[in-house]
């Protein structure tokens, strides 16, 4: 079976990353969880913390590795023997996006395919944006995250970082 690959920020992961996760290493020998080092962006969490983080949310699958990574993701993929992309889509909006990337990564790289899994429902209006606003205005975000990220959230309000 061919290796997947999950990439993202993950800033910071959600129930509804892990749902996609968990769902990606029932149908795959091995899953990369790839995370984003986006210089465009200014995350809430550094590379380091979110690797960390998705590595305690994903201990209990053997078959799940979690890496970062910079520069094109199609890259990393082949760097890494990943024959499938996988993405995730909480609604129609989040697909015109996605296709346009997948053949993009597609026609860079013949051979690296795109699978999109829906969220579940009941974690389909989740995002890291969401969750990162919620807290920073206080609000108990604990069941849209892992208890480890909700801890971590705690920490970095606490410091006045959120």
């Amino acid at each position: 079976m061919p290796i997947a690959m999950y990439p993202g920020s993950f800033d910071p992961v959600t129930n509804g990353h892990l749902d996609i996760i968990k769902r990606a290493s029932r149908m795959f020998d091995k899953v990369i969880v790839a995370v984003l080092i986006n210089s465009a962006k200014h995350p809430l969490f550094t590379v380091e913390e979110r690797v960390e983080l998705l590595k305690k949310c994903c201990a209990s699958m053997p078959n799940v590795e979690v890496k970062s990574f910079d520069g094109l993701t199609v890259h990393f993929a082949k760097a890494n023997n990943a024959a499938v992309m996988v993405r995730g889509l909480r609604a129609v909006t989040d697909f015109e996006n996605e296709i346009q990337l997948a053949h993009t990564n597609h026609a860079i790289i013949p051979g690296i395919e795109t699978v999109f899994l829906a969220t579940s429902i009941r974690w389909s209006y989740l995002s890291s944006t969401v969750v990162k606003e919620a807290a920073h205005y206080g609000a108990d975000v604990s069941k849209f995250v892992a208890p480890c990220v909700d801890a971590a959230l705690r920490e970095k309000a606490a410091r006045g970082e959120v």
